[in-house]
Formats: C-alpha cells, sequence, structure tokens
C-alpha cells in the first residue's frame, strides 16, 4: 500500500499562526496567492501582488512565509488538504457501497475542480517548483482512494482485490475527468460524469 506523507493536508513552509486572526491573514495570503498563481504562474507571480490581492501589509507575509517558493509549496499542500477536505464529509454521509463511494467522491471532486480551475495550473507546475510537494499531492490522494478500496474488499464489496495500480487508475480518472469536465467544460452535467465513470469501477471491480 502506498504510504501516504506525514504532510498530507498540511502546509510545509508555512508558519502556525497562534491568534485566530493570524490564521485568517494566513488564509487571506493563500487564497489571494491561488489565484496569482493560476493566473500568472509561478515566475510572473510577486509577493507584493499576492499581498495587494489579499489585502495585507508586505510586512505581514513574512510573518506567515519565508519566501515566494515557501508560500508555492504550502498552497500545494493546502489545495490538495482542500481536495481531502471536499470529499470526506461526502464520503461520510454515502450510505451505500464502496465503489458507488467513489462515484461520489469522483463528483465531489469535479465540484471542487470546477470552482478551482486553478489548481490544475498549480499542481502541474509544482513539479518543476516543488516536487516533494506535488509528489506528495499524489502519494496522499492514491493511498486515500487504495484506503477505501482495502477497506471495502475486506468486508467483502469488491470482487477483486484491490493494489496500487487500482487506486493510481482510478486517480488518473478522476483528474482527467475534473480536467474535461471541471474545467473546460462549465456545463456538463458532473452527476452524469460521475455515473458514467463509475459504472466503468462496477464493471471492472464490482
Amino acid at each position: 500500500m502506498a504510504k501516504a506523507s506525514q504532510q498530507d493536508g498540511k502546509a510545509p513552509g508555512a508558519k502556525v499562526p497562534r491568534t485566530e486572526r493570524g490564521r485568517r491573514t494566513q488564509r487571506a495570503i493563500l487564497d489571494a496567492a491561488a489565484a496569482e498563481f493560476g493566473e500568472k504562474g509561478f515566475h510572473d507571480s510577486s509577493i507584493v501582488s499576492i499581498t495587494i490581492r489579499a489585502g495585507v501589509a508586505l510586512g505581514s507575509f513574512y510573518t506567515y512565509f519565508d519566501s515566494k517558493e515557501a508560500l508555492f509549496k504550502a498552497l500545494v499542500a493546502d489545495m490538495s488538504g482542500r481536495v481531502r477536505d471536499q470529499v470526506a464529509p461526502v464520503l461520510r454521509g454515502h450510505a451505500g457501497g464502496a465503489v458507488e463511494a467513489e462515484g461520489v467522491a469522483l463528483e465531489a471532486f469535479l465540484r471542487f475542480a470546477r470552482e478551482h480551475k486553478e489548481i490544475y495550473r498549480i499542481i502541474d507546475e509544482a513539479e518543476f517548483v516543488a516536487p516533494e510537494a506535488w509528489r506528495a499531492h499524489y502519494l496522499n490522494t492514491a493511498a486515500r482512494i487504495l484506503e477505501r478500496l482495502q477497506a471495502a474488499h475486506a468486508k467483502g464489496e469488491l470482487g477483486a482485490e484491490p493494489g496500487e495500480v487500482h487506486a493510481w487508475a482510478i486517480m488518473g480518472m478522476n483528474v482527467f475527468l475534473g480536467l474535461r469536465f471541471g474545467v473546460m467544460d462549465a456545463d456538463a452535467d458532473l452527476g452524469k460524469v460521475a455515473a458514467t465513470a463509475n459504472a466503468l469501477l462496477k464493471d471492472g471491480l464490482g
């Protein structure tokens, strides 16, 4: 089983705020960075532009991040965690079987991708700007999928014993469906997209 990084969902490179106001300020910087990096890419973005977007003083930036590179690394981990947090409550509220749960998870991800299109540019650029965070994002995501599949297999819900290949195949399908129907197509019925993809899992794993 692929091991999830200990940084799963956390923000390496970010300093931990001590107050609620600090947490709000750091959140504003991360959100502004997502917009800035998503529009301009890492190299054409600047700390000054990010702080202007965030509505914070330039000096405040260094209270929470050591550099633009540290912010980018923290942002990749933050966005990975936000995807997880988007999917987790939907799965907790799902009463069906394991295969159907993957369809529910996919639809939740598709909705996140549609609302946060910048995630694709940021994650793609992370391969070169923050390779450890990029690697952790995919390893953690695949590990969560594999953990769900293995738990379902232990309950007798899957006909095939799941392995890392299954988890990465599902993740790969989800990533490109998000790109096509979340980012490129603003009008696609995401429920139908998820149901169609889920039918493949039912035939292949059920």
